[in-house]
């Protein structure tokens, strides 16, 4: 218990994870210079770069020999090349990008068991920063060397996000047509067709659950990462830049830091819409001419839907 800790980055998430820190006996440094391992997580790669990077950034300010503990999801390249650049200051550069088992539960990074860790960095300073990792996450996943967590993380990414809109769709579906999804949704259950992630994403639309840590803004944080991860190879993924644009629509009218289970509302009336505080005339602004604005939203996205016909546009039946 002898390191001391300090946290950089979004102060939403920040909290909670440096309180589990403090209640698992790690004490909080008095600034960057002073802590032997510095914890960021950001929702955005510009944050993060800037973060790092910027002349104030942490390879500048952080003291020689000090962690730095990467738990934002990005991209292999950033872990890399944040890697190299910290062995170049005498700095041990960890990656270990987070991710939640359920996104539903309304403190969803409070709990340590309901926490996955990556984890890739040079083995020695991975032993030494694992019992603090296992401070905040339950679950940790070596997975080798640099590049490597946020491949996997990545890998995750793309899976759920998808299995998120395939359950926001099936339940539009039914409800579209005048019938309840319940009956559909337990029999896909009972024959191995859902997981029980999806069941528990399906449950929190049915009970009108919006609101929770794990947010829409780091949803598509985490998202835009395996995108861009993509992208660094040359690879096309239509089905996850399909799910950004639906997150990056209901950031656009008010959602950014409601929880996943509100990309429900972007299929169903707009009074549904309105009575949870989301307003389509944001989007009839951004998207009117057919060219998105940035400053619409504060989600960090990069908006870039082809084009919004008012109302739901392609989105809806409604």
């Amino acid at each position: 218990m002898g390191k001391t800790f300090v946290y950089a980055g979004d102060t939403a998430i920040g909290a909670v994870l440096a309180d589990n820190l403090v209640k698992a006996g790690y004490k909080a440094a008095s600034g960057i210079s002073d802590a032997d391992v510095v914890f960021t997580f950001c929702a955005t790669q510009t944050d993060l770069e800037d973060v790092y990077f910027d002349t104030e950034g942490l390879v500048q300010t952080a003291q020689k020999g000090a962690f730095l503990v990467d738990l934002s999801p990005s991209t292999p390249g950033f872990a890399r090349e944040l890697n190299a650049v910290s062995i170049v200051s005498e700095l041990a550069a960890i990656e270990a990008p987070l991710a939640v088992r359920d996104v539903t539960v309304e403190h969803a990074y409070s709990d340590p068991e309901n926490l996955i860790c990556f984890v890739a960095g040079e083995e020695g300073d991975v032993a030494e920063i694992l019992p603090m990792l296992k401070a905040l996450a339950a679950t940790v996943e070596p997975t080798g060397a640099s590049g490597s967590a946020q491949l996997a993380r990545a890998a995750l990414t793309l899976n759920t996000a998808l299995q998120l809109v395939s359950v926001m769709e099936a339940d539009a579906l039914c409800r579209a047509s005048g019938a309840s999804s319940s009956g559909a949704f337990r029999f896909a259950r009972e024959q191995g067709f859902v997981t029980e992630s999806a069941a528990r994403l399906y449950a929190a639309v049915a009970e009108k659950r919006f609101v929770g840590e794990y947010t829409v803004r780091v949803c598509m944080a985490e998202l835009t990462a395996a995108l861009m991860a993509a992208d660094d190879i040359d690879l096309i993924l239509p089905g996850a830049e399909a799910g950004l644009h639906l997150l990056e629509l209901l950031a656009i009218i008010g959602g950014t830091d409601m929880a996943v289970s509100s990309l429900s509302l972007v299929y169903g009336e707009e009074s549904a819409c309105a009575a949870q505080g989301l307003d389509w005339t944001r989007a009839e602004q951004a998207y009117g001419d057919g060219e998105a604005d940035e400053d619409e939203c504060d989600c960090g996205g990069h908006h870039h839907l082809d084009e919004y016909s008012g109302g739901f546009g392609g989105y809806s039946a409604n």
